[in-house]
């Protein structure tokens, strides 16, 4: 058995870079390539009921002597085997809150209190960590999620802004530039096994919103990272043919160029190994394409998701990079233009003219690509079948966010959305109940925050106020009951929290406590309303072309 470990410990790890290009020299390597067959043995063996334990543990040696140890032990069951890990390993500990509030704290005095109680520093990390450095203190989501995530942290900003953080609003802005500065991209979150893969790029929102100047000024300041963010999700562009793929770029039959999620590794992914193997052992698929999948998915931040399913429902089916996705070109889009404006500011004219050019080129391919009329909705498109995906998700509101919308556009997909996604607690992920966290029943903050912000755009006022008052009206009923703010909400079955996906519902809890924040600035009479009013249709006139 031992043997046996070893030989998938070493095949693993040269799957991880075949037909692909290996990391940057000094990417940190990750537990997997550290630890080798114990790692292996760890995770494919369930030793800690979170696979995220053991790669977010500490070695108190360096990796060549504990595998000395190990061989030296040959610890065979998991009772030995965690012992082992015990005496060779600080193991981590949940980003825990307060158990209760006080009596009578308002929803904001709390949401106020937990940015304390969710703020780390880490300026430097003991050797053979897998928590990579940051100059600035910043928000941790809470619960197993004990470093920074990328696209969580702006709707976490949202909050800062609104609590009047401005100490930590742009020491996370300044964090995330070091990211992109150092790896050439903002990593999933700040852990050695993430670094294969990105987030929804967020990054220019960030930026516009730590700008102590005005946001034109503070995307001019970042400028550079915008530009290395932006070259990350194109790489390969410019010489991709008609029809091909490279990375995070698909080239359209027509010319036009969209991006896709991706990750540069085709392994299980460290935090979640054991259930990834099975998963592609069942599937009956190549294994490599499966995990690449998987690891795409979780790049999208929503995984997982009947989104990424070929048959809607199966785990087992999913295709993430077949799909070209309208969260991602909707920020691509958002990012160009944040670019161009950028450029603008300091006066480079041809730089801003190219931007204005690829966002426009953008906008003209996602009306092609992903707008349905007919449907009135954008639906994201399985390139390799050169076919729109039937779904309808959450997602369709992003072009609204970024205002790569039409007038006519956006109040299609305001009907679209009261029919098909509003819910007495708010927006629903999408219709499908596949019992994946991403899906029907669940509600998540930043998909809310979204659909408000994007529906404000366009004159939605009447739509946009009936999402926010349900979902605070969620947030305070989940609040009164257990004194805590969660990841996700059943916005259903409003009694209940969220459920589903691959772990146990998480407080804190990040995203959650800003959208919450920003919402309750905005909707100050919401959270204690018995009735949330029925969205009323948007008058005639608009602001948006």
């Amino acid at each position: 058995m031992r043997r046996l470990l070893a030989l998938l410990a070493a095949g693993m790890a040269c799957v991880a870079v075949a037909g692909e290009p290996a990391p940057p020299a000094d990417y940190p390597q990750p537990p997997e390539e550290l630890f080798g067959e114990l790692f292996v043995a760890v995770q494919s063996g369930g030793v800690f009921s979170d696979g995220k334990t053991f790669v977010d543990a500490v070695p108190e040696a360096a990796p060549a002597a504990i595998l000395a140890a190990y061989q030296a032990a040959q610890p065979q069951s998991n009772e030995q085997l965690r012992a082992f890990v015990e005496q060779h390993f600080a193991l981590p500990a949940m980003s825990a809150t307060a158990a209760e509030p006080p009596a009578h704290v308002s929803l904001v005095a709390h949401i106020d209190r937990l940015w304390n109680e969710l703020t780390r520093t880490n300026t430097s990390v003991p050797p053979f960590a897998s928590l990579l450095p940051l100059p600035a203190p910043y928000v941790v989501p809470g619960g197993r999620f004990r470093e920074i995530y990328y696209w969580d942290s702006y709707f976490t900003m949202l909050g800062l802004q609104q609590s009047g953080r401005d100490d930590l609003l742009s020491g996370m802005a300044r964090d995330f530039a070091e990211l992109i500065d150092r790896y050439g991209h903002v990593p999933n979150g700040t852990r050695t096994y993430y670094l294969s893969r990105s987030q929804p790029p967020f990054f220019f929102e960030m930026a516009a919103l730590a700008g102590k100047h005005g946001s034109a000024g503070s995307l001019a300041h970042y400028l550079p990272q915008l530009r290395r963010e932006y070259a990350f999700w194109m790489e390969g562009a410019e010489t991709l043919a008609a029809g091909a793929a490279h990375r995070r770029v698909v080239a359209m039959p027509d010319g036009a160029t969209l991006n896709r999620y991706w990750d540069d590794r085709d392994t299980p992914r460290d935090e979640s190994y054991r259930d990834d193997t099975e998963l592609a052992r069942s599937s009956g698929r190549e294994p490599s394409q499966v995990f690449r999948d998987i690891r795409a998915a979780a790049e999208s931040g929503w995984d997982f998701s009947s989104r990424w399913f070929a048959d809607q429902q199966s785990r087992a089916t999913i295709d993430t990079t077949e799909i070209i996705p309208i969260d991602l070109n909707s920020l691509l889009f958002g990012l160009e233009n944040a670019i161009g404006a950028g450029c603008a500011r300091q006066a480079d004219r041809a730089c801003s003219a190219e931007f204005r050019r690829r966002a426009a080129a953008r906008r003209q391919a996602i009306d092609h690509y992903l707008w349905d009329g007919t449907r009135g909705a954008y639906l994201d498109y399985r390139w390799t079948k050169q076919q729109r995906l039937p779904g309808i998700s959450a997602a369709t509101l992003y072009p609204l966010f970024v205002s790569a919308a039409s007038a006519a556009q956006a109040a299609a997909v305001a009907t679209t959305v009261r029919r098909a996604l509003l819910r007495d607690g708010g927006l629903v992920t999408t219709p499908v109940r596949s019992g994946e966290q991403w899906d029907a029943p669940n509600g998540w903050a930043p998909l809310q925050w979204i659909g408000v912000s994007g529906l404000r755009h366009y004159g939605e006022r009447g739509l946009a106020a009936a999402i926010a008052c349900r979902w605070l009206r969620s947030v305070e009923r989940v609040y009164a009951e257990s004194g805590k703010l969660v990841e996700k909400y059943d916005v259903i079955d409003t009694r209940r929290a969220g459920g589903g996906g691959e772990y146990p519902l998480q407080d804190g809890f990040g995203w959650t406590n800003g959208v919450t924040r920003k919402l309750l600035a905005m909707y100050p009479a919401d959270a204690a309303a018995g009735d949330c009013p029925e969205p009323a249709a948007r008058p005639a006139a608009v602001r948006r072309p």
